[in-house]
C-alpha cells in the first residue's frame, strides 16, 4: 500500500467515536488537558516508522497478513465516511464557535457555563480554573505535568508502536518511505482532535449548561442515565442541536461507520491472538474451520462482556469515557512497553527477566484496577474515603510507579540469568537488525540403506529404509480428507453463521517471501521524509509550549 491508506487507516483505526464522545466530554468537564494524549501520540506514531518498524521488518513480521487484512476490511466507503466525518466536524465546530463567540467568546464564557439548578455553596459543576491549561498542578490536579510527560508515554508506546490493531496497518506499506509518509500523515492528523472533539465539547458546555454540565445526581440521573456526570454528551448534543436534519442523519452514519472501524480492529486482534496464541496452543491440530469458529463464538463473548462492563464505565472517573480508558491503559500496558522496549534495545534481556517483569507487572496492575473498582471515586458532594493508594497516587503517576518496577525486575533477572545466544537475538533488535540473515542448513533426505544380514542370517532393512517405504506408501495411497463428506443440516446452519458455507476444500496459501528491499530507502525521499518529521515534531512542541 501507499502512504495515505495507510496514514487514513492509522487515524480511522485510533479516532473513533469513543474519542469523538470521550474527548469532547472531558473538553466539557475539565478543559483541554485530555489534549496531551493527543500531542503524545503524535510522537509515538512517529517512533513507530522511524524505530520499531525497521526492527519489525529485519525480524521478518510477516507484512502480508497485514497487507490482506488492509485489504480486506479497509474499503473506500472507509475514507469516505472519515471524510465525511471530518467535513461535517468542521461544519458545526464553526457553528459552534460563531454561536459562542469565536475563541475569546469560549475563553470567556467557559467559566460562567454553570447549570442553573445547581447549589450556590457547592463546589459540584464548577469548570476548572486551569481549564485553558495542558499543564497542571502535579499534586492536585486532575493531570499532573509529571505524569503527562513520563506516566502518559509508556502506555502511549505501547499502543502506537506495539498493538497489532495499529502496528498490522504499517506493515501493510509498500516500503519503509512509505511507511514513514503513512505515519507522518497521522501524525499531522492527530493535531486534529484539539479542535474538532476538545473545543466543541467545551462549547458545547457553554450552550447547554443544564444538561452538560449538571451539577446535582438526580438531576443527571434524569438527563443522561448517569448520575457521575453528563458531560459525555456534549458532543451528540451539539451536533442534534447545530445541524440541520440531512447533516444529522449523515453525522450519526459516518459516526456508525467510525465505530465499526475501531470495532473491527479490536475484535480482529482480540480474536487472532486468542485462536492463534492461545486455542491453537492447547488444541495444536484444530484445523481451520474450528479456528475460525471458535474465533467468531470469542467475538460474540467480547461483545457480550462489554454490553456487561457499560455500568462500571459510567461510575469510573467521574462519568469521564477518555479518562476512564486511559487510567486502564496506564493499570494494563506499562509493563508489556517496559518489556517490549527492553527487548529492542538492550541484546542482554532473556525470556526469564520478560516474564518476571510481565507478572509482577500483571499482578501490580490487577491490584490497582481492583482496588478502583472497589472503591469508586464519590460524587462531588460526598466526602472521599479511599486508601490513599486509590486517592493519592494518580493514575499517571502509578503508570511511573509500573513501569520503574518492571523495568527493574527484567534487568536483575535478565542480569543474573544466562543471556541470549546471537542467533536469538539476530535482526531482532536495533543493534543486530543489519546482521546477515543465517541460511539454516537443509535436512538431508532420508535414504534407504542396503539390506544387512541379521543374527540368524535372515535379511532386514534398516528403520530409515522402513520409514521411507511406509511414507511412499502412504504417499500413493489416496486419502480419505480428499473426499468431501455430505454435511448434515445443523452443520451447514454453523457454517452459515461463521460465514464458510461456501468453502470447500481450498489449497493451503503459498508463504510470500519477505520484501529483502523494504528497508532501502531513496535518499532524496529519505530527506524529504526526516524533514517533514522534523517539522511535524516541532509544530507539537509548539502547541504544547503555547498551551502548556
Amino acid at each position: 500500500m501507499v502512504w495515505w491508506p495507510v496514514g487514513a487507516s492509522l487515524f480511522a483505526s485510533n479516532v473513533g467515536s469513543g474519542h469523538f464522545l470521550g474527548l469532547a466530554g472531558s473538553g466539557a468537564a475539565v478543559g483541554i488537558s485530555v489534549t496531551a494524549y493527543e500531542l503524545n501520540g503524535l510522537f509515538s506514531v512517529l517512533m513507530l516508522s522511524w524505530i520499531f518498524l525497521p526492527i519489525y521488518i529485519a525480524g521478518q513480521v510477516d507484512m502480508y497478513a497485514g497487507a490482506i487484512f488492509i485489504q480486506q476490511s479497509l474499503h473506500l466507503d472507509l475514507y469516505l465516511s472519515v471524510v465525511g466525518l471530518l467535513a461535517i466536524t468542521a461544519l458545526y465546530t464553526v457553528a459552534g464557535f460563531a454561536a459562542v463567540g469565536g475563541m475569546d467568546g469560549l475563553k470567556e464564557k467557559y467559566f460562567s457555563a454553570l447549570a442553573s439548578n445547581r447549589s450556590e455553596n457547592s463546589s459540584c459543576g464548577l469548570p476548572r480554573e486551569d481549564a485553558f491549561h495542558i499543564f497542571r498542578d502535579p499534586v492536585t490536579s486532575d493531570l499532573p505535568w509529571p505524569g503527562i510527560l513520563f506516566g502518559m508515554s509508556i502506555p502511549s508506546l505501547w499502543y502506537w508502536c506495539t498493538d497489532q490493531v495499529i502496528v498490522q496497518r504499517t506493515l501493510a506499506a509498500r516500503n519503509l518511505s512509505h511507511a514513514k509518509g503513512g505515519s507522518l500523515l497521522a501524525a499531522y492528523l492527530k493535531v486534529l482532535p484539539l479542535f474538532i472533539m476538545v473545543f466543541p465539547g467545551m462549547v458545547s458546555r457553554i450552550l447547554f449548561p443544564d444538561q452538560v454540565a449538571c451539577a446535582h445526581p438526580e438531576i443527571c440521573q434524569k438527563v443522561c442515565s448517569n448520575p457521575s456526570g453528563c458531560s459525555d454528551i456534549a458532543y451528540p448534543k451539539l451536533v442534534l442541536e447545530l445541524l440541520p436534519t440531512g447533516l444529522r442523519g449523515l453525522m450519526m452514519a459516518v459516526m456508525v461507520a467510525a465505530l465499526m472501524s475501531s470495532l473491527t480492529s479490536i475484535f480482529n486482534s482480540a480474536s487472532t491472538i486468542f485462536t492463534m496464541d492461545l486455542w491453537n496452543h492447547i488444541r495444536p491440530r484444530a484445523s481451520e474451520k474450528e479456528l475460525m469458529i471458535v474465533g467468531r463464538v470469542f467475538v460474540v463473548l467480547l461483545v457480550l462482556v462489554s454490553i456487561l462492563w457499560i455500568p462500571a464505565v459510567q461510575a469510573s472517573q467521574g462519568g469521564q469515557l477518555f479518562i476512564y480508558i486511559q487510567s486502564i491503559s496506564s493499570y494494563l500496558q506499562p509493563p508489556v512497553a517496559v518489556v517490549f522496549i527492553l527487548g529492542c534495545f538492550w541484546r542482554r534481556a532473556n525470556e526469564k527477566g520478560a516474564f518476571s517483569g510481565l507478572i509482577l507487572g500483571l499482578l501490580l496492575g490487577l491490584i490497582r484496577l481492583v482496588l478502583d473498582f472497589i472503591y469508586v471515586q464519590p460524587l462531588c458532594d460526598q466526602p472521599d474515603e479511599r486508601p490513599a493508594v486509590v486517592k493519592d497516587v494518580h493514575y499517571l503517576y502509578f503508570s511511573m510507579i509500573l513501569s520503574t518496577a518492571t523495568l527493574i525486575i527484567v534487568c536483575t533477572v535478565s542480569w543474573f540469568t544466562e543471556p541470549p545466544s546471537k542467533e536469538m537475538v539476530s535482526r531482532l533488535t536495533w543493534f543486530t537488525r543489519h546482521d546477515p540473515r543465517v541460511q539454516k542448513e537443509p535436512v538431508p533426505p532420508a535414504i534407504p540403506l542396503p539390506l544387512t544380514l541379521s543374527q540368524n542370517g535372515t535379511p532386514e532393512t534398516t528403520s530409515t529404509g522402513i520409514q521411507n517405504e511406509i511414507v511412499q506408501e502412504n504417499m500413493s495411497k489416496p486419502h480419505s480428507c480428499d473426499v468431501t463428506p455430505k454435511r448434515s443440516k445443523v452443520v451447514k446452519a454453523i457454517l452459515w453463521l461463521c460465514g464458510m458455507e461456501n468453502k470447500g476444500k481450498e489449497e493451503p496459501p503459498g508463504k510470500v517471501e519477505p520484501v529483502i528491499d523494504f528497508l532501502e530507502e531513496n535518499p532524496i525521499v529519505k530527506t524529504l521524509l526526516d524533514v517533514n518529521c522534523i517539522v511535524c515534531m516541532t509544530c507539537a512542541i509548539f502547541l504544547w509550549g503555547y498551551f502548556a
